[in-house]
């Protein structure tokens, strides 16, 4: 019998083609007559906006378009959007694009109604709102933020924080697949592999709160992206493939918002924060060598996953197959044609012991892994992946 756990998701999820032309109606019904729409320059400039804010100007939603998100947003991006939000007097927010939008517009919201400071929130459950409404559209499958109580800011020049808490659950999740067609194979490959990570640090987790909930959608997330990710790599126009990937980064994140991450993103955090490596390549650089790491404790977790992401593993032997499956997580880095080792991104060799010690400050995950990781395991795991 499951002991006790609490299980929190975004209270409503469109998902669907074409679902982003409702969102004129979405806006109406849950954001009043002003929305701050946060977004990144990028999104705006590769036109994939443009139906939205169509849908909400027929729906007579005036807009405050707030594109200055970057990747691995900076706490100095996050008060100047809110700053301008307030100023416009929005009574709503939309954040429109991959985790960095949506991340900022989470924290937009919260900030909004002017009774919290960033400064004071982050960690776990410091976040206690009210914050404005907010909906949260996608337009990469990979972070799952729009189902997720999390908003990652960079801080000073190399760390990494998080702020946690049901608060900045969206009101409403709009996920349109064809948002996604035009992501670049990279980019669908490293999101892609960010989500599966997702999924498996939920269903691997150590928390106390690793529930039944979670592990079924991390399995069935698995299965999806694991299914889907070399087709949707392969060929950007594959609408099924793209539907998969999309629905399977929701459930990833459905089931790590409640059954939390651990140390592979634990030490993706100094890939991006020190040499800003896009966080889901960070997650691929790192993942094979921290599941070989967990192997001692997690050996029987693993080989329970194994042939959802990879299903020619079901014949494997049961006591080979969690090994198999770190191996095949391995090659899905350069199957997708992605840098395997962090030399190939740039990341020297003496930086290796810093990185290290900045990953033992991400306590808030590496509680989470099955396996207790100290620093000189740290170490060793970049050195592997080096």
């Amino acid at each position: 019998m499951a002991g006790r756990f609490t299980f929190n998701t975004t209270p409503s999820i469109v998902f669907g083609e074409d679902a982003v032309t409702t969102i004129g109606d979405v806006a109406a019904r849950t954001l009043g007559a002003k929305v701050a729409f946060v977004t990144d320059r990028g999104v705006l400039g590769a036109g994939l906006a443009e139906g939205a804010l169509a849908a909400l100007a027929a729906a007579g939603i005036a807009v405050e378009v707030i594109d200055t998100v970057v990747a691995d947003p900076p706490a100095a991006v996050v008060l100047e959007a809110a700053a301008a939000a307030a100023a416009s007097g929005v009574t709503g927010v939309i954040g429109f694009g991959g985790g960095s939008p949506m991340d900022v517009a989470k924290l937009v919201a919260l900030l909004g109604p002017g009774r919290e400071r960033l400064s004071e929130v982050y960690g776990v459950g410091l976040a206690r709102g009210p914050r404005l409404p907010l909906v949260l559209v996608p337009t990469t499958a990979g972070t799952g933020s729009e189902v997720t109580p999390i908003s990652i800011v960079t801080t000073g020049e190399n760390e990494k924080k998080g702020v946690v808490s049901p608060v900045l659950l969206p009101d409403v999740a709009l996920l349109d697949p064809l948002l996604t067609l035009g992501l670049p194979p990279a980019v669908t490959a490293a999101t892609g592999i960010d989500a599966m990570v997702h999924a498996i640090e939920a269903y691997a987790s150590a928390s106390a709160n690793n529930n039944p909930i979670s592990r079924r959608l991390a399995r069935e997330a698995l299965r999806l992206l694991g299914g889907a990710l070399l087709a949707a790599v392969r060929d950007g126009g594959d609408r099924a493939a793209r539907g998969d990937m999309l629905l399977g980064a929701m459930l990833a994140g459905q089931a790590f918002a409640n059954s939390p991450v651990a140390a592979v993103h634990a030490l993706a955090y100094p890939i991006g924060g020190r040499f800003h490596i896009p966080h889901g390549l960070s997650n691929a650089l790192v993942l094979p060598h921290v599941i070989r790491f967990n192997l001692p404790a997690a050996d029987a977790v693993y080989a329970e996953i194994a042939a959802d992401a990879f299903p020619h593993l079901a014949g494997t032997p049961a006591d080979g197959r969690a090994a198999a499956f770190a191996e095949a997580l391995a090659g899905l880095a350069p199957a997708c044609a992605l840098p395997a080792r962090l030399r190939d991104v740039g990341i020297p060799e003496d930086a290796l012991p810093a990185m290290a010690a900045d990953a033992m400050k991400q306590t808030r995950l590496l509680v989470n892994n099955p396996r207790p990781l100290a620093e000189a395991d740290a170490l060793a795991i970049y050195r592997q992946a080096w």
